[in-house]
C-alpha cells in the first residue's frame, strides 16, 4: 500500500510539473520575440522565447550531432556558431545555433553538403538551454571543425572555439537564405520540424491512477484476508 501510494504522488507530482511547463511554453511563444544582442541572458528566464538575432554564421566550425532520427531517416543536427552584431556594428558575442536536420549519406563518417549563407543577416528560433541529448556508449570524441558527435554541450564548444558564447541555444526556425537567393549547388535542404518538450501530461496522470489503484487493491486484499482469517473458528 506504502509503495503504491508513494508512486502514484510521485506521478501526480511529475503531472504537475509538466502542466506548469506546458503553461510556461503557452506563455512564452506567445509573447513578442526577444531581440538577442551582446548582453548575456538568463537562461532560464529565456527558455522557449522566441529569438530574433543579427549577426552572420562561422562557417569554420560546423558541428555534426550523430543518431538524430527524422521522419523514420536517420541522420544529423548541424550546429554552429553564429556571430552576433551589436548596434554599433561590433562582433563580440556568439551564440550557438541549430541549423537544422540533415539525412545521413550510404558512406560512414560522410554527410551531405549543406550553403552556410555569407554575410550579415537575421535568423529567427526558440531559446533552449542544450541540444538534446542521445545515450552515448564509450568516451566522447574530440571536438575540432567538421566533427561528428552524439552530445555538444555548449561549453565545451566554447571552450575549444574560444568564443563567448551566450548560455543558450537557438532552434533556428526561420529561413537562413537572404531573399531571392538559394541553396549553393549540390546542397541538400536543411529540415527545421523540431520536435516539441516532452510534456505528456496525460501519460502521468495515467501511471498515477494505475499505482492508487495498486494500493486500493492491497488495501482490500489485506482486510478481506484479515476478515477472513478473523472469522475461522479456532483450532481445538
Amino acid at each position: 500500500m506504502a509503495l503504491g501510494v508513494l508512486l502514484g504522488n510521485w506521478q501526480t507530482r511529475r503531472a504537475a510539473e509538466k502542466t506548469a511547463l506546458q503553461s510556461r511554453l503557452d506563455v512564452r511563444r506567445a509573447a513578442p520575440p526577444l531581440v538577442l544582442g551582446r548582453e548575456a541572458v538568463d537562461p532560464a528566464a529565456v527558455e522557449f522565447r522566441r529569438v530574433i538575432v543579427t549577426g552572420e554564421f562561422v562557417p569554420t566550425w560546423p558541428v555534426f550531432l550523430d543518431n538524430r532520427p527524422n521522419g523514420g531517416r536517420s541522420g544529423f543536427v548541424l550546429l554552429m556558431p553564429f556571430k552576433i552584431t551589436g548596434a554599433d556594428g561590433a562582433t563580440n558575442k556568439y551564440v550557438l545555433v541549430e541549423r537544422g536536420w540533415l539525412p545521413r549519406r550510404a558512406e560512414y563518417g560522410s554527410v551531405p553538403a549543406f550553403s552556410t549563407p555569407a554575410g550579415p543577416r537575421r535568423i529567427e528560433g526558440i531559446a533552449v538551454l542544450r541540444p538534446a541529448r542521445v545515450m552515448q556508449l564509450g568516451a566522447p570524441a574530440p571536438l575540432h571543425p567538421g566533427a561528428i558527435v552524439q552530445n555538444a554541450e555548449p561549453s565545451d564548444i566554447a571552450r575549444v572555439t574560444g568564443f563567448d558564447f551566450q548560455p543558450i541555444v537557438l532552434e533556428q526556425t526561420g529561413a537562413d537564405i537572404a531573399a531571392g537567393a538559394a541553396n549553393g549547388a549540390g546542397s541538400t535542404p536543411l529540415v527545421r520540424n523540431w520536435p516539441a518538450p516532452g510534456v505528456d501530461i496525460a501519460r502521468h496522470r495515467g501511471y498515477a491512477v494505475q499505482w492508487y489503484g495498486l494500493a486500493t487493491m492491497a488495501f482490500l486484499f489485506y482486510v478481506i484476508t484479515g476478515f477472513r482469517r478473523a472469522s475461522k473458528p479456532a483450532a481445538a
